[in-house]
């Protein structure tokens, strides 16, 4: 099977394993904060630093697998995992400076973006 096919296979676990979070949380901890995202992001990004240590030191897997395991069910479950490893990495090559413009610069303009796709709509609908 393609790599791409394995990947998405892989977020479609992943999707639903977010979508049972989401479920979940509201019912044990209530919708007034975003637990779901919170809960996804943390589990997601520790989830991806064991994978990638443990496939990097330990576990002889394909490309196929890797794909399957990061791109795929964390990142279905959570893209926050992949930018917190993007940003380690540059850390650990020592590359402070494109790691403080990169995790700054990627929530920095993942909110105006948000909030500019917000505003957009709603001049367009109004």
């Amino acid at each position: 099977m393609p790599t791409f096919l394995w990947v998405a296979l892989g977020g479609a676990h992943g999707s639903a394993a977010r979508y049972g979070v989401n479920i979940w949380s509201a019912r044990l901890l209530g919708a007034e904060f975003p637990w779901h995202t919170f809960i996804v992001n943390v589990v997601g990004c520790f989830s991806m630093g064991v994978l990638v240590e443990l496939m990097a030191l330990k576990l002889n897997v394909g490309n196929d697998a890797r794909a399957f395991l990061t791109t795929g069910i964390l990142g279905g479950f959570t893209t926050f995992s992949a930018y917190s490893l993007d940003f380690a990495l540059l850390v650990e090559r020592k590359s402070y400076g494109a790691a403080a413009a990169y995790g700054i610069g990627s929530v920095a303009l993942s909110l105006i973006a948000v909030f500019a796709g917000l505003s957009l709509v709603r001049t367009l609908a109004s």
